[in-house]
């Protein structure tokens, strides 16, 4: 198969290649079908022992590496992450434009020994972009067949030569019709040739290289020969001007992942290796930098620039004060097929397949019978369904709440962070939040607002129905709550609670009768005798404050006072009753005791059984395991479990016997 270069094709090839266009043909075949921009042609069918991917249409294969490498690039990753989503496959060189368009660069480099920095998190970023660009199909898209797209124009020669040449090379907005005349235009090189610039960085190692693909028109090769009469070797077509290689410790061994994105990801490690990959990391850019600065004039000078790095990478080249390669400039490329460790000879052999053109050698009835399998393989159109009808009545819609101003969203919020502080029974923090809000709030007897749902009327009423016994009596004593505020009636929609909310009573804290739909006061929530004995000890203490025993209208609805000398006596009342109670205990007792003895009757003594001496076994000679014969019948009727735990305990008893026959014979 010969050998061709992009740059330098034959003449008499150039006058004879056509496009190939399938769509054209298809649009053709069917003049019902509408119009659309032609896509680009698909390369050739694999041929016998090729191989192809099923995700990415179009890529085809020669051995197993290649295809290895395919299913490890970004470019694969990304089309299985959006078929999964239910998206169509895009094609390498449209991978490639969505990766510039978004301003970030995803490496397809295959693994090398060196653990290389993840790109997952970088694809499905990609993913979620292009999800949220991607824009519904019209229906002429819908009833058009997708033709594949690939990284590759093709063109044909009759009658049986295909050549295909990578998009990249050509300009960036160059239309597919537009493919062959910008081919020709490739083989002049004009004044000062063709000159390129390729960089590759990833895991600590860069190769960079100043390379020319096309000498200028006046330096054809002649020939001739040499002063020894020998003939002159052939100027090269491909030659690399400048080239540089280095790498930084940026990567930690068989780990993957360069330090700052870890630091990004997790805490900023302060290990002896980390602060040597930072170290690296900043090395390596400012390496970079540099070199960039001194090619500065050779770059300038570049038709292509090919740039292979991640995305965090890629910001070492563009996007900085002083950079010498603008961040939307045309000449940028990535490179459209998977990629190794950035070395010089990856750089060579990259170099090689971006300007080789590639060959293949089908006849015209190959061909027709390859595009019309091509076109069966495409999915059908999905039909498009139709739009349900809209119901006759819609939905009521809920009322919209009311938007508060700035005061009152403030308001709201005070009381609700003081609500939250009765009830928890947080006292030292109400103490300081009422010296600063109470004066503007309008009192401790203020009633709580309806939005916030609660059971009381008051801070004192939804202080004892929380059962807080500290906050009960700062509200009573310190800040002169009025317990004769009627608790006002169940709100609509409100829980229902049981009429006595005291399920615990005791005569120490009695309550006073209510009939049916009575009015309730503060003392009336508390459900502990402990809140109760706070309103009674405040009514003994302070009984000019409130109408503390009043059952009308304006009383608290105490039943009694509780004072310090009524909680002594009560306390020795306790005293003396547990006494007693103790007392009684032992004299029941003592009676007992006197009661079983003298009324003890007398031992009965039972015969004894005559018993069978046990068998004595011999001292002396061999021993059965398990003891005698009718140890061995006792057990015939037991469980296999049980017989080996009566077993298991033989053993053990037979050896605890022989460590002390043999301690024995010792002392002796």
């Amino acid at each position: 198969m010969s050998q061709y270069h992009v740059f330098s094709l034959p003449k008499e090839l150039l006058d004879t290649l056509v496009p190939r266009n399938i769509l054209g043909q298809v649009a053709a075949s069917d003049p019902t079908s509408p119009s659309r921009p032609e896509s680009p042609p698909p390369p050739p069918q694999p041929t016998a022992g090729s191989r192809a991917c099923n995700i990415c249409l179009g890529a085809i294969f020669v051995d197993v590496d290649d295809q290895r490498a395919h299913f490890r690039s970004d470019w694969h990753r990304y089309n299985v992450k959006v078929r999964l989503k239910g998206g169509e496959p895009v094609s390498e060189s449209r991978f490639g434009q969505l990766v510039d368009g978004l301003e970030d660069s995803i490496s397809g480099s295959a693994s090398s020994s060196e653990g290389e920095s993840d790109d997952s998190d970088a694809v499905a970023a990609l993913v979620q972009k292009t999800r949220k660009l991607r824009r519904p199909s019209d229906d002429e898209d819908a009833r058009t067949p997708s033709i594949p797209q690939t990284p590759l124009a093709w063109f044909h020669s009759p009658p049986a030569t295909q050549i295909g040449v990578y998009k990249a090379v050509f300009p960036s907005k160059t239309q597919t019709p537009d493919f062959l005349s910008e081919l020709k235009e490739l083989q002049s090189g004009g004044d000062n040739g063709r000159t390129w610039a390729m960089f590759m960085t990833a895991g600590g190692h860069f190769a960079g290289a100043i390379v020319r693909v096309k000498r200028p028109d006046g330096d054809d090769d002649d020939g001739g020969l040499t002063k020894k009469g020998k003939p002159r070797k052939p100027k090269p077509e491909i030659e690399v001007l400048k080239h540089k290689t280095f790498h930084r410790y940026t990567t930690r061994r068989k780990q993957g992942g360069s330090q700052s994105l870890n630091d990004n990801a997790k805490s900023k490690a302060v290990s002896a290796g980390a602060m040597l990959r930072r170290y690296g990391e900043q090395a390596l850019r400012d390496d970079i930098r540099n070199l960039l600065q001194d090619w500065a004039e050779d770059i300038h000078e570049c038709e292509r620039i090919w740039i292979r790095a991640n995305v965090s990478n890629r910001r070492i080249f563009l996007d900085y004060e002083g950079a010498v390669i603008e961040k939307g400039d045309e000449r940028l490329r990535t490179f459209p097929f998977p990629t190794r460790r950035p070395t010089l000879a990856e750089l060579s052999r990259c170099l090689q397949e971006l300007t080789r053109v590639k060959v293949s050698y089908l006849t015209e009835e190959a061909l027709r019978a390859q595009d019309e399998a091509l076109l069966a393989s495409l999915p059908k159109p999905k039909p498009q369904p139709t739009p349900a009808p809209e119901p006759a009545e819609k939905p009521k819609q809920k009322p919209a709440q009311p938007q508060l101003s700035p005061e009152e969203f403030r308001l709201r919020d005070t009381w609700t962070r003081l609500l939250d502080m009765v009830k928890r029974g947080r006292l030292d923090t109400l103490k300081g939040f009422w010296e600063r809000e109470g004066a503007s709030l309008g009192g401790v007897d203020i009633p709580v607002p309806e939005w916030a749902d609660e059971r009381g009327g008051t801070l004192l009423q939804v202080a004892a129905h929380a059962n807080q016994e500290e906050t009960v009596r700062y509200l009573l004593e310190d800040l002169h709550a009025n317990p004769t505020i009627d608790v006002p009636a169940l709100r609509a929609g409100a829980p229902a609670e049981a009429e006595e909310s005291g399920a615990e009573s005791d005569a120490d804290a009695p309550r006073l009768p209510r009939t049916r739909g009575g009015r309730r006061t503060a003392y009336d929530l508390a459900r502990t005798k402990e809140v109760r004995n706070v309103f009674r000890r405040c009514a003994a203490a302070h009984p000019d404050w409130w109408d503390w025993l009043g059952t009308e209208h304006g009383g608290a609805r105490v039943p009694s006072v509780l004072s310090a000398d009524m909680e002594e006596g009560r306390d020795e009342k306790k005293k003396a009753r547990r006494k007693g109670l103790k007392d009684k205990v032992r004299e029941r007792e003592a009676r007992d005791r006197e009661r079983e003895g003298s009324a003890t009757p007398p031992p009965v003594v039972e015969p004894l059984k005559p018993t069978r001496p046990p068998k004595q076994e011999p001292t002396s000679g061999p021993r059965k395991l398990g003891g005698s014969t009718a140890a061995v019948e006792s057990v015939a009727g037991l469980t296999p479990e049980m017989r080996a735990k009566i077993e298991r305990e033989r053993r053990a008893r037979a050896a605890e016997a022989r460590l002390k026959a043999l301690q024995g014979g010792g002392r002796s």
